[in-house]
């Protein structure tokens, strides 16, 4: 028996699902504009995970053109199968400039650490959240897509169809598996097809949309195909009975598995609200909640039906304590896999040379749907703090460099240097962008500090305070709005930045 904390990521890891192959656990989360994305992490334990690689890792993989905040990767899976592993996803396009191609994909490898293959297009089939299951020779796979005419406003058809074992490609029409399992309640989501322990299998689906009615449902078939029997005791999980002073939300997009002992577990999303009762940056987050089977029914946390902030559980140990001293992101000369930029990989336009990283700056501004040299990671927590020293390259066009918390191209905060010496605070909230604060400086380096409390982002140069910003308005939470908050390092207009001592203190 151990004890161990949720979420069991760092950051935003939304629509989390979980294969377990030879005693070790892999995890794989959404990304939407994020590159590298889909990230895989590792456990032995199921309590400490490690980050070993990311299916979309490559520039050229997928064309990220006109993807804007909330687009791109949505609710990955990932499975394994005589030798193979596999993801499976949706690549959503933006709403205006469209990439080469969109819809499901899916990658394979012969490691989940990578490398991965390029995507093999699944055309012809509709909606979002694809997942695969294996039975004997067949491939299925199954997704979710919004009626047009449906039954009820946000009703929702989990289908399935048969894919070519050879070219992976769709056989046939799709067929509707399930819609829903209360009447009235929208948006049957992230659906996955499991094994039952005493034969048959489970449907597992998300009901109520991914905020505060979020839940989880499941149904039971005899054959993969169905008919799927609803279970009467639906939903399985939710907290949208607990009201407004629970501190986790959300909860739902479950994904349900054996693990090396016999036990069962759930793997689902929930977003953390703050006591000033918004939701917290750091946006949907993966939880792992224990579960049973009885009477051929899934129970989900047996004796409480909650997702708790503490567990303790049989089947896992202590979790390791989480480290809280300051760490150095640029140790060893590298830049470690934690790191992302938007619509383009790092590799694209950051570059390291001795103790510094070097981001090559382009017009784009962070606000728009382009390719920013923005060097971000995921906020890891609710309270912690990013430092950066950052020196301009000397020239006569325009330039500014700093950090960046960013949620969307809607909503941020930039504090940045330029080449006359100049510093500034902006925020961006949907159309609005304001500056907070002005100071000159000079063209000396300067240290940058983000400091975030809660929803209140202290900022300082050279440890002096500059600006307070009520970051309130980066909270997810408004529609369409699936990601956390990212940050880190930015360069806008021609030439190069330099950032050394980059430093965060989770």
């Amino acid at each position: 028996m151990g004890t161990y904390a949720n979420p069991i990521l760092d950051g935003c890891h939304p629509d989390p699902s979980v294969c377990v192959v030879d005693g070790v656990y892999h995890l794989v989360t959404s990304t939407f504009e994020h590159l590298p994305g889909l990230p895989i992490h590792r456990s032995t334990n199921l309590v400490d995970w490690e980050l070993i690689g990311h299916v979309i890792d490559r520039p050229g993989q997928i064309d990220f053109t006109g993807i804007a905040g909330s687009k791109g990767l949505f609710a990955p899976t990932i499975r394994h199968h005589r030798g193979t592993w596999y993801v499976v996803c949706t690549h959503v396009p933006g709403d205006h400039e469209q990439p080469r191609e969109a819809g499901h994909f899916v990658c394979t490898a012969t490691d989940p650490a990578g490398p991965w293959s390029d995507p093999t297009w699944l055309p012809g089939l509709p909606g979002i959240d694809p997942s695969l299951a294996f039975d004997g020779d067949d491939i299925w796979l199954c997704g979710t897509a919004l009626q047009d005419d449906g039954l009820w406003d946000g009703q929702c058809d989990v289908w399935l169809t048969r894919l070519d074992p050879d070219s992976l490609l769709p056989i046939g029409e799709p067929t509707v598996l399930w819609r829903g399992a209360l009447q009235g309640a929208g948006w049957a989501e992230g659906p996955h097809l499991v094994r039952r322990p005493d034969g048959g299998w489970m449907l597992v689906a998300a009901e109520g949309g991914t905020d505060r009615d979020h839940a989880v449902c499941v149904a039971y078939s005899d054959t993969i195909e169905g008919p799927y029997a609803g279970d009467p005791g639906n939903p399985r999980l939710t907290h949208r009975h607990l009201g407004a002073a629970e501190a986790i939300q959300n909860v739902g997009h479950a994904d349900a598995f054996e693990a090396i002992d016999g036990r069962w577990w759930v793997v689902a999303l929930a977003t953390r609200v703050l006591p000033d009762g918004a939701n917290s940056l750091c946006g949907r987050q993966t939880q792992l909640v224990p579960a049973a089977w009885e009477d051929g029914r899934l129970v989900i946390a047996p004796g409480s039906g909650r997702v708790h902030r503490q567990v303790t559980a049989d089947g896992v140990p202590d979790q390791a304590a989480r480290d809280s001293s300051p760490v150095d992101l640029l140790a060893g000369w590298r830049l470690d896999p934690g790191w992302n930029g938007v619509r383009w990989h790092p590799t694209e336009f950051a570059t390291l040379e001795r103790d510094a990283v070097v981001l090559t700056a382009t017009p784009d501004e962070p606000a728009a749907v382009g390719r920013t040299a923005f060097l971000g990671r995921r906020v890891p927590t609710d309270e912690c703090t990013l430092t950066a020293t950052v020196s301009l390259t000397p020239g006569d066009a325009e330039l500014r460099a700093g950090l960046l918390l960013r949620t969307s191209e809607s909503a941020m905060v930039e504090v940045s240097t330029n080449r006359e010496g100049e510093l500034r605070v902006t925020t961006v909230d949907e159309s609005e962008t304001q500056q907070v604060a002005h100071r000159a400086h000079g063209s000396a380096p300067v240290t940058l500090t983000m400091r975030l409390r809660g929803h209140t982002l202290d900022i300082l140069v050279d440890e002096e305070a500059l600006a307070t910003v009520d970051v309130t308005p980066l909270a997810t939470g408004r529609p369409g709005w699936f990601m956390g908050s990212w940050w880190g390092p930015v360069a806008v207009g021609e030439g190069t930045a330099r950032v050394r001592r980059l430093v965060m203190e989770p």
